[in-house]
Order: structure tokens, then C-alpha cells, then sequence
């Protein structure tokens, strides 16, 4: 078969079937799932073991340890997943890509996936004319997962023939009789060209039919497997270039593990190899070895055999395809074993030095500034798992991010009022509010920007609803920004008019910034996990902002008498009840932040 620019082409349609399957499918479960996806999440990643095994089920059910890594990369810079929890899940997918290797080895590839895909597409379409938004999620779910699959069978099928063009690989069996040399060249041949083709499984695949056709032997077989394990790395590693520190260093800690791993074997090359032939040969499966030698013995004694063994030509019953089958069959379950015990052993050890793991991938992708640290909004999730609804999770970290660095204001503007004005410490702790305003001006239109590019995309009603009152709340937390740069301002005015207050006035504001900054605190409190606000907090809210207006009204009341009473200045009394009202006015803006949350409540209720 003579490989031409259509079937390139065809090739390229089947791959972009099997992203837009992938892309199609995740969305529809973002959708369906919602909030429970991140509960899920949470629950199934609450430790190392569960992680591993999340990653394990993941990787075994989607076939592909790179998307499923890719998956936790995307969690990881959206704040789904912690970096020590990421760490866990992609030692799960490492074992979990066994299974793919498995089904491989014992199947091939005589499955009929379009025995299935119909169906599915069948009955998916009457879900996506449905009224109920979840029902409709559920349909492209599945019509997602069809793609996906059809894609892969259409993928498998305009892929070259290696069969029927082997000199794309023969020309590597001149690197077979290097020794341990050849074995280094293989590991490099398997890590490039996993990296090239994306899938470990299909360089398994290709692994199989090399040594199958007697090209290379069983100890460079487990190299290319081996080889393999580094080179699906990079899949997440691309992903990881578009987000932030914390999916940079999950991509690279997923490389790591996989590197240091393949170290430990090369160092006990040809004993772990040896071992792994033994088991094959203990569970009765034949020796993987012997596979290449009798290949050659064919080759040699019987030209014209070996000349037709592998085109077909030769009966099932002819007794030297029978025999090559059964060997075919050993090599296939022995590089199981190998890729299976390799990984096994790996997470064993591992899994105990998760802690380490994160320090050494912290210090290897260190982050350039500290505030690098927080989710930054200028990231967008990376890979190919991208979406909206996920990514509103992002939108949410960096909103209490934002409202726990507007607190920190509040303190400032509390310490300004005693700092004595004209003096070099006033205006250096008013400066520091200045930048700490324009730094929540710059975080309100990043904030607001970044919910506009994911309203944009496909969202679940709940979705919609959650960012018009993300949109509402941001804005509410801005003007708190403002009103404590206000109070700065008013103490400068006071101090232009060269008036002083008493101990009665400074004891009164103290104890209106100790309100403000109470009913500040519930309000970061509910910020800080909104999904999954109590009502008890709602409602200590709105008993925090009837303290501050009580106690406004009774400063109100009580000023006019001082003044009456000569306890301070008329005009001291001004810029005192200048500066209670900013407060009162820093109260409103806390509890419309409060009502949102409470209406957002009502709304995933209904």
C-alpha cells in the first residue's frame, strides 16, 4: 500500500474527531456535573491512596494516561486539586495506562468499536432536544464519548501500515547488537517517538509488531516500553504552558516520577528484564525471549516460509504460524508484565515520598515573584480539557484572594487614624494604601474580564447565574477598596485644616472599625467557600451590619451633643462623622456582597 496525502489528510480528520469527541464530551460532563464535579474531586483526592486510585480509574477507563494527566494539570491551575493531591492522581495514571497495554496485548486491535458507537449516537440525539438542561449535558456527554471513540477506530485505520511498509522501522535493527548501548538507543527511539505520535499505547502497539516480526529482541522491547513512559510526559507538559506555577510544576513532577523511575531500571537493566521474563514463563505464557531466535531460525532454514509468515499467505494451521502466534502471544503478555510490575514498583516507593515530590518540583519551577504563589487571572486552564464551567472555579479562588487583600486595607486605614499626619511614617502607610487601591482596581477589571471570557463559552444555567452575582460581588468588594483609600483622605483633609481629635473620638472610631472589620471577616469567611455558604453566616451578616448602623445613629445623636457640650471643635466633629459614615458606607458594600452569595444560594435551591 503506497501511504498517500489523502490518507495524511484523513488522518489528520481522524485525529481532529478524537479532540473535538474529547472536547465535546468533557464539556457536556462540566455541565452535567456542575459544583458535584469538584466535590467528586475533592472526595476522591482526600488522600495519596484514593488519589492513586482515582488517577488509576481515570487513566483505565479513558485509555490515555496523558489526557487523564491532562485533566489533572487543568484541576490543578483552575485550584481544583492541591499540587501534593495532583501528585497522588498522576502515580494512579501511571499504573492505570497498564490496562491500556493489557487489552492491547490480549485483544489487539479486533475490537469493534462502531459496534457500539452508533448506538450511543442513537441514543444520545433524543437527550439534546430536551427541555431539562441536565438531560441535554448527559447528550453531548455521550455523543462526546462516541466521537471520541470513532475517531480512535478512524485514527487506527489511516495510520501507516506497518505491515505492509516495514522499512519505516527495519532500518533500527542495525542498533540491535550494541549491548547496553542499543538498549540506551532504544529507550531514546521509544521516548521520541511517543512524543511525536502523543500515545504510549500506539508505541506499544508498534513495539509489539517490531518485535513480533524478529527486528529487535525482548530486552529492547521493555527499552521502547520503557522509553515510552518519558515520553507521554509531554502531553502535560505542553498543557502546563499555558498555566500557572502550580500546573507547571504538576507536568513537571509527572516527568519526574517517570524519569527517575526509568533510572532505577537502567541501573538493574538486564536483572529486572530477566526477572520479568521468568514470571511470563511462571505464569505459563512461554518465554518472551525465545521469540526472535526462532524468527531467525526460520529466516535462515526456510527462506520461503519466513518470506510469507507475516503476509497472511500461511494457513492458522501451518505448525510455524501456530508456533509464532503462541510466542507473539508470550512477548505481548511479558511486555505487559514488565510495563505492569515496572509501574507497580515505582508507585510503591513513590507513594511514600508524595512530600518530597512537591519540595523538589517547588524548587525546581520556583516562582518568579511571591504573589505568583495566588491563581493568577491572566492564566487561563491549559490543555485540552479547557472549558468554562471549570474555569469559574478560578474566577472564584482569585475573588478571595481579592477580598482577603481589600481586609488587609481595613487595618491599614484603622492604623492611619492613630499615625500622627505630616509625619514620614503617615505618608509612607498612606502610599502603601494608594498601591493597595490600584492594585484592587487592576484585580476588579482582570476579575471581571476573565468572567466575560467564560461566560462566552457553553455554561449550565447555575453557571450563568454564578457569574452575574461573581460580577456583582467583585464590584461590591472594589468600592470597600475605595471607601478605605477615602478614609486616607478625609485624615489628610483634617490634617490641612490642622484639626485634632480628642481620646472619646479616636475610642468611638475604634470601635466602628472593630464592626467593619467583624462583618469583613464573615464576609471573607463566606467568600472564601461559596458553594457551600451556611445560612448561619447570612445571617450573622446581616446582624453585623445592623451593629454598625445602630451604632452610627447613636455617634450621630451623641456628636451633636459634645459639640453642644464643647467636648471638641465643631469642625473636629465634621471630619469625625466624615469618617463614621465612610465606615457605615464600608458596611453596605460588605453586606451587598452578602446578599449576592445568599441569592446565589436560592438560586441552586430552586
Amino acid at each position: 500500500m503506497n501511504y498517500s496525502f489523502l490518507d495524511f489528510l484523513g488522518l489528520l480528520g481522524a485525529v481532529g474527531l478524537f479532540l473535538y469527541g474529547m472536547k465535546v464530551m468533557s464539556e457536556g460532563l462540566q455541565k452535567a456535573a456542575g459544583d458535584r464535579l469538584r466535590n467528586i474531586l475533592s472526595a476522591m483526592t482526600r488522600n495519596r491512596f484514593t488519589g492513586t486510585l482515582t488517577g488509576f480509574a481515570i487513566t483505565a477507563l479513558i485509555q490515555s494516561s496523558s489526557a487523564s494527566t491532562v485533566m489533572v494539570v487543568s484541576f490543578v491551575n483552575a485550584g481544583l486539586m492541591s499540587l501534593s493531591q495532583s501528585m497522588a492522581v498522576i502515580m494512579g495514571a501511571n499504573v492505570g495506562t497498564t490496562f491500556t497495554a493489557w487489552v492491547i496485548a490480549l485483544f489487539g486491535f479486533k475490537v469493534n468499536i462502531s459496534a457500539f458507537v452508533l448506538p450511543m449516537i442513537g441514543l444520545s440525539i433524543p437527550l439534546l432536544f430536551t427541555k431539562k438542561s441536565r438531560n441535554k449535558s448527559i447528550g453531548e456527554f455521550l455523543i462526546g464519548f462516541a466521537f471520541l471513540f470513532m475517531g480512535l477506530d478512524l485514527i487506527s485505520q489511516y495510520v501507516p501500515d506497518l505491515q505492509s511498509n516495514p522499512e519505516m522501522f527495519a532500518f533500527l535493527q542495525r542498533y540491535a547488537s550494541m549491548g547496553y548501548l542499543s538498549v540506551l538507543i532504544f529507550l531514546a527511539v521509544g521516548i521520541v517517538l511517543t512524543m511525536v505520535i502523543q500515545s504510549s499505547a500506539a508505541t506499544f502497539a508498534i513495539t509489539l509488531i517490531m518485535c513480533s516480526k524478529g527486528w529487535i529482541d525482548f530486552n529492547l522491547s521493555c527499552a521502547l516500553v520503557l522509553g515510552s513512559n518519558i515520553g507521554t510526559t509531554i502531553t502535560p507538559i505542553l498543557a502546563s504552558m499555558s498555566g500557572n506555577v502550580a500546573a507547571k510544576r504538576t507536568a513537571m513532577g509527572h516527568l519526574l516520577f517517570n524519569l527517575l523511575g526509568t533510572v532505577w531500571v537502567l541501573a538493574l537493566y538486564f536483572p529486572f528484564v530477566h526477572f520479568n521474563a521468568w514470571l511470563t514463563e511462571t505464569l505459563d505464557q512461554g518465554d518472551p525471549a525465545a521469540l526472535q531466535g526462532f524468527v531467525n531460525h526460520i529466516e535462515a532454514t526456510d527462506p520461503e516460509v519466513y518470506n510469507h509468515l507475516f503476509d497472511g499467505s500461511l494457513p492458522d494451521s501451518h505448525p510455524v504460524v501456530a508456533q509464532v502466534g503462541k510466542m507473539q502471544m508470550s512477548v505481548s503478555i511479558g511486555l505487559s508484565i514488565f510495563h505492569t510490575v515496572f509501574n507497580l514498583i515505582n508507585l510503591s516507593v513513590m507513594i511514600w515520598m508524595t512530600n518530597l515530590y512537591v519540595k523538589i518540583v517547588m524548587r525546581l519551577v520556583p516562582t518568579k515573584h511571591k504573589e505568583d504563589e495566588e491563581f493568577q487571572l491572566k492564566f487561563i486552564s491549559g490543555g485540552l480539557l479547557n472549558a468554562a464551567e471549570l474555569n469559574i472555579a478560578q474566577a472564584e479562588k482569585e475573588i478571595a484572594v481579592f477580598a482577603e487583600r481589600v481586609q488587609r486595607m481595613i487595618g491599614m486605614a484603622q492604623t492611619l487614624v492613630h499615625t500622627k499626619e505630616g509625619t514620614e511614617e503617615f505618608n509612607n502607610s498612606f502610599s502603601r494604601l494608594e498601591k493597595y487601591e490600584d492594585i484592587s482596581d487592576r484585580m476588579e477589571i482582570e476579575i471581571a474580564h476573565y468572567l466575560n471570557r467564560c461566560s462566552e463559552g457553553r455554561l449550565s444555567n447555575e453557571g450563568k447565574l454564578k457569574i452575574a452575582a461573581m460580577l456583582r460581588i467583585v464590584s461590591e468588594i472594589e468600592s470597600i477598596a475605595d471607601c478605605c483609600l477615602g478614609a486616607g483622605k478625609i485624615l489628610i483633609r483634617k490634617h490641612q485644616s490642622h484639626i485634632n481629635f480628642n481620646g472619646e473620638i479616636y475610642s468611638n472610631l475604634d470601635t466602628m472599625f472593630s464592626y467593619v472589620e467583624s462583618a469583613m471577616s464573615n464576609m471573607v469567611s463566606l467568600l472564601s467557600d461559596m458553594d457551600n455558604a451556611r445560612e448561619q453566616e447570612i445571617i450573622t451578616g446581616y446582624n453585623r451590619e445592623r451593629e454598625i448602623n445602630n451604632f452610627r445613629n447613636q455617634l450621630r445623636t451623641s456628636n451633636i451633643e459634645n459639640i453642644n457640650e464643647r467636648h471638641y471643635e465643631y469642625q473636629a466633629g465634621i471630619y469625625y462623622m466624615d469618617l463614621v459614615a465612610n465606615l457605615e458606607k464600608t458596611g453596605d458594600y460588605i453586606i451587598n456582597v452578602v446578599d449576592a452569595v445568599r441569592e446565589q444560594m436560592r438560586s441552586k435551591a430552586v
